[in-house]
């Protein structure tokens, strides 16, 4: 039998590797983005001394503003929406027969077996003005002319719903397959309907899957850039594409460490709301 120390020192071996590829890839990574964030800009990608404060003093113009609001109600509005459909679903899914149970769940992992862009790029060409919506709208006589789909805040959150669903749906289905079914049963029998069930015990029990989920599908939504770029365009400028257009266009790279410390802060806020709410890391695990 092996000690307590003994089986210490084993865990800590083995954590060994990950703990070394965290700090030289995680926290001196950021570190280094914090650093430059404070640093002026040189010619072309450099930045040299001195420090300043300009780079976190330029996000107050009105067009830097715009784009951090528009990234957050964008990420809300995804987060919502995959929250509407998505947790029908896990629970269609996590209440169906084993069988079907694994179909379903393939049919959901199965995107991600694709590259992104391309099933993005699936959407623009279904939005296009001659695509095959529009064409079935106009030979259905629905529609006069072709709508204006494509470039509008309307396709990219489509796009991100599309892109984040799958984020939300497994960790839900997730708890919803650990839960109790004798505690709803138990309602049941007391006299609460299917509703009423549902809201006072299947809903609240499964509620730290729904706010994993929320937080899986929410900070990615803030940091999207390629969905907007697609389907959105010009018109559609979130904090992703911000930082994409200072780093590669401008070449401004002490700002668009600027930018991306701005988005990680973001991200720490939400964890934390997170942690307060009484999130189990447990729960984001699919």
């Amino acid at each position: 039998m092996k000690t307590t120390r003994e089986q210490g020192r084993g865990r800590m071996l083995a954590a060994l590797p990950m703990s070394i590829w965290a700090v030289l890839f995680v926290a001196l990574a950021l570190l280094y983005i914090i650093g430059l964030s404070f640093l002026s800009r040189g010619e072309g990608f450099d930045a040299q001394l001195p420090i300043t404060f300009d780079n976190y003093l330029r996000m107050a113009a009105p067009t830097y503003l715009k784009s951090l609001l528009l990234s957050l109600r964008l990420a809300f509005l995804t987060a919502l929406c995959c929250a509407l459909l998505g947790y029908p679903l896990a629970y269609f899914i996590a209440k169906t027969s084993p069988r079907v149970r694994t179909w379903l769940l393939i049919l959901i992992i199965a995107p991600f077996w694709t590259n992104a862009l391309i099933r993005i790029y699936g959407w623009k060409t279904l939005f296009i003005a001659n695509g095959p919506l529009n064409t079935a709208l106009l030979s259905l006589g629905i529609i006069e002319k072709p709508l204006r789909l494509l470039y509008t805040e309307k396709a990219v959150l489509v796009g991100m719903v599309y892109a984040m669903i799958p984020f939300f749906v497994l960790p839900v289905y997730s708890g919803i397959e650990r839960l109790d079914g004798s505690i709803v049963e138990a309602s049941r029998d007391l006299g609460a309907g299917p509703v009423r069930a549902f809201f006072t015990v299947t809903l609240p029990m499964t509620m730290p899957s729904v706010l994993a989920a929320l937080v899986l599908t929410f900070i990615p939504s803030i940091g999207l850039f390629f969905i907007s770029d697609l389907l959105g365009g010009s018109n559609t400028m979130l904090w992703g594409n911000v930082i994409q257009n200072e780093l590669l266009k401008s070449r401004d790279l002490p700002f668009a460490s600027a930018l991306s410390v701005v988005l990680l802060t973001l991200t720490c806020i939400v964890l934390a709301v997170y942690r307060k709410l009484g999130g189990d890391a447990e729960s984001m695990v699919f």
